[in-house]
């Protein structure tokens, strides 16, 4: 199952957070408590973002972290390489790139294309795109049926 790891989820939830925030910083306590995140793993991740380039670290009472540049030049894909390293789908993807089965592969070529087509999707995908407000409002979600066929709606 391809999923994000949870140290990538929260960075990319706390560049958010920042990136709404901005110009103001916020403490990783601050971001911990609003999101709960373990504050110990999430003053980990935000020390990588630092030392990658995407955070800027603010000592003394009104310190925190605050964001480095502007969030339309940070990618999904960036963030995850930064906290997680390399995006692979398969092993096949990796430097070394060969297994057992490579010479009698038939799906490799396909796994390519889709693992090529996940990484050009997260690169698209900027800190940005992501603090651009939700609706106040859910859409009205589409009528379930309930098991003695009453109608149930959101709506």
């Amino acid at each position: 199952m391809l999923k994000l790891t949870k140290k990538a989820d929260y960075g990319l939830i706390a560049l958010k957070h920042l990136a709404v925030r901005r110009p103001s910083s916020a403490s990783a306590k601050d971001i911990a408590d609003n999101f709960g995140i373990p504050l110990p793993l999430l003053s980990k991740i935000l020390q990588k973002l630092a030392k990658s380039g995407f955070l800027i670290s603010e000592h003394g009472a009104n310190g925190g972290y605050r964001l480095a540049r502007d969030p339309k030049s940070m990618t999904a894909f960036d963030v995850i390489r930064a906290i997680d390293g390399p995006v692979f789908l398969t092993s096949c993807f990796t430097e070394h790139g060969d297994c057992e089965h490579s010479v009698r592969c038939n799906v490799k070529e396909p796994l390519r294309k889709i693992h090529e087509g996940i990484v050009r999707l997260l690169d698209s995908i900027t800190i940005s795109d992501m603090a651009v407000d939700e609706p106040e409002e859910p859409a009205c979600l589409p009528p379930l049926v309930s098991h003695d066929f009453n109608v149930l709606t959101n709506c």
